[in-house]
C-alpha cells in the first residue's frame, strides 16, 4: 500500500490555481522529488498533504488515513521540515527537540533517548547545548530534521531543505536523507526509525520511511526515485529521473566557443534547432527527433558564417534541465505523462 494517495488537488487562492490537478503516490520507502521554479505549487501541495491547508477539491491519504477527516492521525505519521527556519532561537538544540516532542505528547522517557540518538544520526550531538540562533544555517537545517525525526514519522516531507546553504552543506543533508531511507525497519521501533505501522507500537504493516522533497535543484532530482515536475500547479510529467532523461535521447548538443551570444544566435537561426540554453561556459542546443547528426554537420559553418568560433561541438545525453525545459514549452505538453 502507498504511504501517500493523492487525488486530483486543486487549491485556490482568489483567482490563483495554485495547484490545479495533482495527483500522488508515493510508495514506501520510495524518495519522491517535487520540481519546480518559484510559484510553481510544490510548497502548497505540501501544505495540503500534511493538513495545514484544505484543498478546494480532492482527496489524500497518509498512511491509510484520511487527511481531512483524520487529521491528526495522519500528522501523527508525517515528519514536517518547513521551507523557513522554524525553531525557537533562544532555546538550545536539545531544548527544541524536546518542545516539539513534548507537543506532539511524548513523555520524558521516550523523547529523551530517542533525540540524542537522532543528534547523533544528523551531526549535532556535541551541540546539543547551544542555542539554536547560533547555528550555522546547515546545521539550522539539520536540527529542522532532527526535530521532525523525533516522533518517528513513516512520512517526511522536506520543503526545498537545502535552499541558501552551500554544496558542502547539501550533500551532507542529502547524504542523511539517503541514509535514513536505505536504513532497514526492524520489528522492534528504534529512535531513528517508525514501528512498520506508523503509530510507535510495532505492529504489523508495509515498512519503510517515504520523503517528499520539494527542490528547485535539478542535481538534487536525480538522486530522488522519482521525480515530479511541476508548473502553473500542474505535475506536468512524473518519472524516474533516468527514464525522463530518455525522452531526449539524441537530441541534445553541446556548444562550446565565442563569443556565446554569436554562438546562440546563429544555433536559434538554424531551422531544425528548437531551442539554446546557457550551461555555465557552454550551451546546449535542443534539436527536433532525428536531427542531431544533420545539426552537427551544418552548424559548425553556419556559427562562422556568423563570425563566431567554435570549439567544441558534440552531442551529449540530456540531463534533467534540459526535459524540465522541453516540457515546459507549449509543444511538449500535449505529451507530458508518459
Amino acid at each position: 500500500m502507498n504511504l501517500v494517495e493523492a487525488t486530483d488537488l486543486h487549491k485556490s487562492f482568489g483567482n490563483t490555481h495554485a495547484v490545479n490537478g495533482v495527483s500522488l503516490q508515493i510508495a514506501p520507502g520510495e524518495i519522491y522529488g517535487l520540481v519546480g521554479s518559484d510559484g510553481a505549487g510544490k510548497t502548497t501541495t505540501m501544505r495540503l498533504l500534511v493538513g495545514a491547508l484544505k484543498p478546494s477539491r480532492g482527496a489524500i491519504q497518509v498512511c491509510g488515513y484520511d487527511v481531512l477527516k483524520q487529521t491528526e492521525q495522519a500528522r501523527s505519521a508525517i515528519g514536517y521540515l518547513s521551507q523557513r527556519f522554524s525553531m525557537y532561537e533562544d532555546l538550545t538544540v536539545l531544548e527544541n527537540i524536546r518542545f516539539f516532542a513534548e507537543v506532539r505528547g511524548l513523555s520524558s522517557s521516550e523523547w529523551s533517548p530517542r533525540s540524542m540518538e537522532i543528534l547523533e544520526f544528523v551531526g549535532l550531538d556535541k551541540f546539543k547545548d547551544r542555542r539554536a540562533g547560533q547555528l550555522s544555517g546547515g546545521m539550522r537545517q539539520k536540527l529542522g530534521l532532527a526535530s521532525a525525526l523525533v516522533t518517528r514519522p513513516r512520512l517526511l516531507l522536506l520543503d526545498e531543505p537545502t535552499t541558501g546553504v552551500d554544496p558542502v552543506t547539501r550533500q551532507d543533508f542529502w547524504q542523511l536523507v539517503i541514509k535514513l531511507v536505505a536504513a532497514p525497519l526492524t520489528s522492534t521501533p528504534s529512535p531513528l526509525h517508525p514501528s512498520p505501522n506508523g503509530r510507535g507500537d510495532g505492529g504489523e504493516g508495509n515498512g519503510g520511511v517515504s520523503v517528499l522533497i520539494s527542490t528547485p535543484y535539478m542535481d538534487e532530482a536525480s538522486r530522488c526515485h522519482r521525480v515530479g515536475f511541476m508548473k502553473n500547479g500542474r505535475i506536468i510529467a512524473e518519472d524516474t529521473p533516468s527514464n525522463l532523461r530518455a525522452r531526449l535521447n539524441g537530441q541534445v548538443l553541446e556548444l562550446r566557443g565565442s563569443p556565446l551570444d554569436t554562438l546562440r544566435h546563429a544555433a536559434h537561426k538554424d531551422e531544425d534547432v528548437e531551442d539554446v540554453q546557457a550551461f555555465g561556459d557552454r550551451s546546449h542546443i535542443r534539436v527536433r527527433v532525428g536531427k542531431s547528426k544533420i545539426v552537427l554537420k551544418r552548424l559548425k559553418q553556419e556559427i562562422a558564417d556568423a563570425g563566431g568560433r567554435v570549439d567544441e561541438l558534440r552531442s551529449v545525453p540530456p540531463v534533467l534541465e534540459d526535459v524540465f525545459i522541453a516540457l515546459s514549452d507549449n509543444e511538449y505538453e500535449s505529451v507530458s505523462r508518459p
